[in-house]
């Protein structure tokens, strides 16, 4: 896989920089959060092909909100080498105040495509609570490799990063997005 290759600092950084602009982002609308990246592992976080995924699944996540008419207060997008993110404050359309049931269905939503697009399995698409944490899918994420829980394989490093490049490359040329 081509790209620029990032180190644990940089990854530590990202993090930070993220949940900072989580918080803030809470303060200042007091609604829940979609946050989403890419789910690269290994050292390379992003690439044109990666960015064209992201930008994909990006689409994919504005046409359901406006779909569901959930309103987007605010919107902030990241390329960095660290990866790919997008975060925004979502609201009903109907301006209530967003209840705990808001953030169900923002969970539904992006669930939903992660597991229906074509590159959903390579989305990370969390919803943040206002109280700062983070909602669970309703059920395990499946190996991108052998269709065991990602968790476990990633725990035990069933699979090494050369092979899970070469899967994702190989879904990003499935979805037509070439070199």
């Amino acid at each position: 896989m081509k790209g620029t290759e990032v180190g644990l600092p940089e990854m530590l950084l990202c993090r930070e920089r993220r949940s900072d602009q989580q918080r803030g982002m809470i303060a200042a609308h007091h609604c829940p959060l979609v946050s989403f990246s890419m789910n690269i592992p290994g050292p390379i976080k992003t690439n044109a092909r990666i960015r064209a995924a992201f930008e994909q699944g990006k689409e994919a996540l504005l046409s359901a909100l406006n779909e569901n008419g959930i309103r987007i207060l605010q919107i902030s997008q990241f390329n960095e080498n660290t990866g790919d993110e997008l975060m925004l404050a979502a609201a009903p359309q109907d301006g209530e105040k967003p209840q705990s049931s808001f953030s169900q269905t923002l969970k539904s939503i992006t669930s939903r495509i992660e597991d229906t697009h074509p590159l959903g399995r390579l989305f990370d698409m969390d919803v943040i609570e206002t109280t700062g944490e983070k909602l669970s899918r309703p059920a395990f994420r499946k190996c991108l490799i052998c269709g065991r829980q990602a968790q476990e394989c990633a725990r035990s490093r069933t699979h090494t990063v050369k092979e899970m490049q070469d899967k994702i490359d190989e879904m990003l040329t499935d979805a037509g997005l070439s070199e």
